[in-house]
């Protein structure tokens, strides 16, 4: 049995159902439900045996505790964070209380829990957290993608808080010798990632025929990942990752917002033609660009590739074409999670 943090969210949600596709060990899924927390992510994934969902704040130590010695879960996968940078300039304190806080209560609780086992269970726990390449600041176009060594610069509340986090896994490794993994990947995309991100609000905004908006000049680049691809990586890492390491996810596949959303709208061109030859990539409309915006990140992952043989499956253009498609045939659900969009 494994515990899960943030299941019902975006890579947590996907990971799930990933790994019921892959064998039938049992989850806990634990999530707060906050407004990008969403049960259809995981409705159905297995039977309740098997999927076991409880809402719970990660900060409840006690109830975390009790969690941990009633199921006692082999391995902690730990996804639950405030991800929205633009939320994070708004109000930094949630970012605060989850990422920072958060992470600290469940290491404690894990610790402690640790120190409890057997030689036997102690051998196979892991606690890993999932971590994101905002930590490590902006890269000048020129640069080369960071390794694992690479030093943090965070820029915004949300990767300071990211960075924070990631330092406490750490230490705890160090210190305690819990034995922790951190996994650090690139931008995320494909089904159930809440419409406030990137490539589903272009979606939502060009078939309801709204603005599609970008920040700035549109240049800032980011290496696009597909979420099915990190949820691989992640599983091969909580196989056979050595306890105390990071490794980076990257897919390599480097581009610009605005060739992103020029990506989008192809697709869309393809998929759900306007009337009258219009295309959407006419929707485009430039907004001012957000404080503090960083202009690139790139990871090196040539770490996880050459020590657990792990390889991205998906290219950005079948991923793209793959996340469009879903996200056409599933309006019904976003239009139920912009309900909570300005939560």
């Amino acid at each position: 049995m494994i515990l899960v943090t943030g299941g019902a969210g975006f890579i947590g949600s996907n990971f799930i159902r990933d790994w019921f596709s892959r064998c039938q060990e049992p989850v806990i899924n634990l999530d707060k439900l906050t407004y990008a927390g969403n049960l259809q992510n995981v409705a159905a994934v297995a039977p309740d045996h098997l999927h076991i969902f409880l809402q719970r704040d990660i900060s409840e130590s006690a109830q975390i505790a009790l969690l941990l010695n009633t199921y006692k879960p082999r391995a902690i996968i730990h996804f639950a964070a405030q991800t929205h940078v633009d939320r994070s300039i708004q109000d930094p304190s949630p970012f605060v209380h989850t990422n920072i806080n958060g992470t600290f209560s469940l290491l404690e609780v894990a610790r402690l829990h640790y120190s409890q086992l057997s030689n036997a269970e102690r051998s196979i726990f892991r606690f890993l957290h999932v971590s994101t390449d905002e930590v490590y600041g902006s890269l000048m176009p020129a640069d080369s993608p960071l390794p694992e060594t690479a030093a943090y610069a965070p820029n915004n509340p949300y990767s300071a808080s990211k960075a924070a986090a990631d330092h406490l896994v750490r230490s705890y490794y160090r210190t305690y010798g819990l034995p922790t993994l951190i996994t650090i990947c690139t931008n995320n995309y494909g089904r159930y990632q809440f419409p406030e991100k990137l490539i589903p609000l272009i979606v939502a905004n060009a078939i309801a025929g709204r603005p599609l908006p970008l920040y700035g000049d549109g240049k800032s680049i980011r290496d696009w990942l597909y979420v099915h691809d990190n949820c691989d990586a992640i599983n091969k890492v909580l196989a056979g990752g050595k306890a105390g390491e990071t490794y980076h996810v990257s897919s390599g596949n480097e581009r610009t917002n605005v060739q992103v959303v020029e990506a989008v709208c192809s697709t869309l061109d393809e998929f759900v033609p306007l009337k009258d030859g219009a295309k959407y990539h006419d929707q485009i409309t430039y907004v001012q660009d957000r404080p503090g915006h960083d202009r690139r990140y790139a990871l090196d992952a040539s770490k996880i590739r050459k020590h657990l043989s792990w390889n991205p499956t998906e290219t950005f253009e079948s991923g793209i074409r793959k996340t469009v498609k879903w996200y056409l045939d599933n309006q019904e659900w976003i239009r139920k999670a912009q309900l909570n969009i300005n939560v």
